[in-house]
This record gives C-alpha cells, structure tokens and sequence, in this order.
C-alpha cells in the first residue's frame, strides 16, 4: 500500500528537476501522474517512462502553464484522461537574477508571469473540480528567498513571496470545501542550476546552512508527499521550509 495510492497528481514543469522528483516520488507511492511541460521533448518522454515503470500511469502534456487558457484546457484534458485530479503541484518557474537597478521590465514580466501568475492559472482552473470533489491538496514550490528576500533576486522573491500570499488566501476560501492549501520553501537545493556553481561557492552556501550540505530534489519530494497524503489531513495554509536550517 502506498500513501498515494489510486490518487490522479498533475504537476507543473515536471519533466526535470524537483517536479521530476516529485513525479517519480508520487508514482512510487501510487498515484498517477499528469505533468506539464512548455514542450514535450525527448527529456518528458523520458520521465513519462520513467514513471510508469514504477506500475502507475504517466502522460506529458504541453503547456505554457502561465497562460490561462491553456491551464484551463490542460486541466480538462488530464480529467478526460484520468477521471480525476486530487493533488496540484503548482512547479513552474524561472530565474533571471539581477540586481534592481539593472532588472529590465521584462526580467520582472517573466518571472512574475511564470512563477506566480502560472499558479493563479492552475488554482483557478482546478479549484472548482477539487471542492465539487471536496478534497484535494494544492502545494506551491516558494523559497526561502520568498521569505528573507535575497539580493540579485528582487523578482525571484516577489514571484515566491506572492505564492505565499496566494497560498494563505486560497487555504481560506476553499478549506471548507475540505481542499488544503500549501506551500514548500526549499533553500539551496543541488539541481542542474545550482551543479553548474563553482566548489568554491557551493562550499559557501553550505557554511550558512546549519546542516552543513545542500538539499536534494528528493527531500523536497518527501515533504511533498507528505502534503499530498492524508498524512497532512490537519494541515492548510502552512509554508513548511525544506532548507537544512538556513531560514
């Protein structure tokens, strides 16, 4: 028996990284998986293969996830396909880091577009379902940079500090629907991005960080799963930090 077991989970920007994780995580638990991709290359075929080889089902949909109509039309394709959604991972994002004084207006557009707005999309377009169903668990990746703010990243952190606002808001008009609402902040996780960081700098980052080492993708995962789980039955509205004791 796993905790996800017979659960539908659509994930955004899922085809690498910490979605993939989470993906793989999901799948190992159970759950069927419905990931969004902007398109739906060698890579996403990849992972969809990936997670049916864990004895579940698995489909790559391509999606700019900060457009609304197409959240929309991906939300009505994963119900076609799969009869149900109980869990959104709201996972798309992007960084185009640089300081205030330099940040073009489309740097800010971009990010704010694609790491909040994208999240507004997929909420919009599956709260109804979820409280029609009444249950459901919606997380949002946010960061520790949402939460301390970090020079060079004045859209990164107002993109991830809105999720937090957006989280909150959401807990409250669709928890009494029985649908729970959260967040996860993750602090310096080893990714693709951060592994193209020189040993030097990674060393740095890990002397902030009380445990002494940067994340994984997978730890994210477990505290995905569990807030996707009926382990969290009692939890809404909550940012749950996955940053080694660094925020």
């Amino acid at each position: 028996m796993g905790l996800l077991d017979n659960k539908v989970a659509l994930i955004t920007g899922a085809a690498r990284g910490i979605g993939k994780a989470i993906a793989l995580k999901y799948a190992s638990e159970g759950a069927n998986v419905a990931f969004t991709d902007l398109v739906i290359d060698e890579i996403a075929e990849q992972t969809v293969s990936e997670i049916k080889a864990l004895g579940v089902d698995a489909k790559a949909y391509a999606s700019n996830a900060a457009n609304f109509e197409e959240a929309h039309t991906v939300v009505e394709e994963v119900i076609k396909d799969f009869g149900k959604i109980d869990i959104l991972v709201n996972n798309a994002g992007i960084t185009r880091d640089t300081l205030m004084l330099r940040m073009t207006e489309a740097q800010w557009d971009a990010v704010l577009t694609v790491n909040l707005k994208s999240a507004f999309n997929f909420m919009h377009a599956i709260a109804p379902v979820m409280m029609k169903q009444r249950s459901g668990s919606i997380i949002s990746m946010s960061s520790v940079v949402g939460i301390g703010g970090n020079a060079g990243q004045a859209n990164y952190a107002a993109s991830k500090a809105g999720l937090i606002g957006l989280t909150k808001s959401m807990a409250k008009e669709i928890g009494p629907r029985g649908v729970r609402v959260n967040a996860i902040a993750p602090g310096f996780i080893i990714t693709e991005m951060t592994a193209k960081l020189s040993e030097e700098v990674r060393a740095e980052w890990a002397k902030s960080i009380p445990l002494r080492r940067g994340g994984t993708p997978e730890d994210v995962a477990n505290v995905a799963t569990f807030l996707a789980s009926d382990l969290s039955s009692y939890v809404t509205g909550q940012v749950i930090h996955v940053c080694g004791g660094m925020s």
